[in-house]
């Protein structure tokens, strides 16, 4: 692996512990003005600092990302239907690889539609990318993309990211499901937990807790935390299971604790909460897939 494919995956996924934790805004793609994602700008800016890379379009980050930011950009670069189009998944590549370079990207990401009507040319798309962006050492992160026609079991998932691994991605974002650990046992990239729509905020830390027990490397949301009432506070809660090793029941407190003590929407004190940042003093248990650290391939 060249040098510059390996940094910018070890910018996304931590070597440190093999964990990431992504923060997803690109909504907007094909949802326009989500709830509480209308103001990017002001949704991003409490959040940057405790996400391990942002997943986001060139648009919004070329407008609401600060520029003197440190975190990892994950660009989409797919798209072309709305939500009130006929078919989500007549998707193209919308994004060059030279604006993705202009706009230092650490990664890019493009959804595939298996068992769609559109799946040929989403499939195709992802390994045209995948020459593209090995070019230059930009990794590719292929969403597995699901919808009304489309399953979220075990079968399917494991059909979807495993196309998704043989047409090249370095990573897959796809769902939790029942029996999660055959669909990580059966993709030879590490895989990414979606966050998918609101649920309750000791539901997502579930979510959080149990895709990380499943093997996955980490997880990236977005409205599990910025729709929360508390997105700072969620975030933090997200990231001590992801990098502290906490349990559900430590993360929810952390979560309770963390919103008791007010708003921190200015957030004055950067100090760690229950190992929430702090490296654990021996390695990660919970995650011992199969998976190898993507930075020693």
């Amino acid at each position: 692996m060249d040098w510059g494919l390996q940094n910018r995956l070890s910018q996304i996924i931590k070597p440190q512990d093999n964990r990431a934790l992504m923060l997803a805004v690109d909504h907007g793609y094909f949802l326009g003005p989500t709830e509480k994602l209308e103001n990017p700008k002001n949704v991003i800016a409490p959040l940057l600092k405790y996400c391990d890379s942002l997943m986001v379009t060139r648009g919004i980050q070329r407008t609401c990302v600060p520029a003197t930011t440190n975190t990892p950009m994950v660009l989409r670069v797919s798209g072309g239907s709305s939500i009130i189009g006929e078919d989500l998944s007549q998707e193209d590549i919308t994004v060059s690889i030279q604006d993705a370079i202009r706009l230092n990207a650490s990664a890019l990401a493009m959804s595939i539609f298996v068992g769609s009507k559109y799946e040929y040319q989403t499939v195709v798309n992802l390994g045209k990318l995948v020459s593209k962006a090995q070019k230059y050492g930009i990794p590719v992160l292929a969403v597995t993309a699901v919808g009304k026609e489309l399953g979220k079991d075990e079968r399917y998932l494991s059909l979807a990211c495993r196309i998704a691994a043989e047409q090249g991605a370095h990573i897959v974002k796809t769902y939790y499901c029942e029996n999660f650990e055959k669909v990580v046992q059966s993709c030879p990239v590490p895989i990414i937990v979606a966050g998918g729509k609101k649920i309750p905020e000791r539901d997502a830390l579930q979510l959080t807790y149990n895709s990380i027990k499943g093997g996955a490397v980490g997880v990236d949301m977005g409205r599990n935390i910025w729709q929360s009432e508390h997105p700072v506070a969620m975030i933090r809660a997200v990231r001590s299971i992801v990098h502290g090793n906490a349990n559900v029941d430590q993360a929810y407190d952390l979560y309770k604790k963390l919103v008791s003590e007010g708003p921190k929407k200015k957030n004055k004190s950067n100090k760690p909460t229950l190992k929430e940042s702090k490296k654990p003093e021996n390695k990660p248990t919970q995650n011992k897939s199969n998976k190898p650290n993507p930075t020693k391939k």
